[in-house]
């Protein structure tokens, strides 16, 4: 079985702030889903959402999360260590909708898992639809490392190798034989290993006009990138760093 990311979403001190800087670069609109979660939706299908940083977690930065499906999160966690990673958080329950833990990948890179309570098949956008996250990029403490422990525990398939001189290789990963994402080894100047994730835009220009006039500001890039598309990464008024991604410049 191949497990896929199924849910991301934005930790922030300032929700309704966030909510309008991505409905205004993005296109997001928002529900919410009592008594305090902003689920953003792309078409009207939700892809992730927007929650307030907890008071007893205030000094920490606003960041995205990325949440990563499994059938039995406790057997998970258990799969982890045995992978040489660490549970960060033991798994807990949302009542009524989803159990979760958040974890560790040997290199120290933070991700969450999730198991859906409802066996019902949930409506969500395709993974190329305006708003949808369209890539997952790893940059790890290890490629090596990283990949034997990703491809054991989730059952992910190597894609193209892409060499890039001094900073090593691009692997892409793949679910059902699709191109879902890439890992690389962080470059020394990141603080630590990281998941980072691309919404899809119309245009990469328009986007950046949108995102500069909302505040935002902008990391690196626009640039294009193998494969014919177009990225920028920023960071969003909060604080949280972000990435764009379109097959338009």
């Amino acid at each position: 079985m191949q497990n896929p990311f199924v849910w991301h979403d934005l930790m922030t001190p300032d929700v309704e702030a966030a909510k309008k800087f991505y409905s205004d670069v993005v296109g997001w609109t928002f529900s919410l889903q009592p008594p305090s979660y902003h689920v953003a939706l792309a078409g009207g299908l939700g892809m992730g959402g927007i929650m307030a940083t907890p008071p007893e977690l205030k000094d920490m930065p606003p960041f995205w999360a990325g949440y990563i499906y499994t059938p039995d999160v406790d057997e998970a966690c258990d799969k982890a260590v045995s992978l040489g990673g660490t549970v960060c958080r033991e798994p807990w329950d949302i009542p009524g909708t989803l159990r979760m833990a958040v974890l560790a990948d040997p290199t120290g890179t933070t991700f969450n898992i999730m198991q859906p309570f409802s066996t019902e098949q949930r409506d969500a956008p395709k993974a190329e639809a305006l708003g949808a996250v369209g890539w997952n990029e790893l940059h790890a403490g290890d490629l090596g490392k990283a990949w034997e422990f990703y491809s054991k525990m989730f059952g992910w398939t190597k894609g193209q190798t892409m060499p890039m001189g001094e900073a090593g290789d691009y692997q892409l990963f793949q679910i059902g034989g699709r191109d879902v994402g890439g890992m690389m080894k962080k470059m020394d100047a990141m603080p630590m290993p990281v998941w980072a994730y691309y919404f899809n835009v119309d245009s990469i220009e328009a986007a950046v006009a949108r995102l500069t006039k909302a505040g935002g500001k902008l990391a690196m890039g626009p640039m294009e990138v193998p494969g014919g598309m177009w990225i920028v990464n920023a960071i969003d008024p909060q604080g949280a760093y972000f990435n764009l991604l379109s097959t338009k410049k």
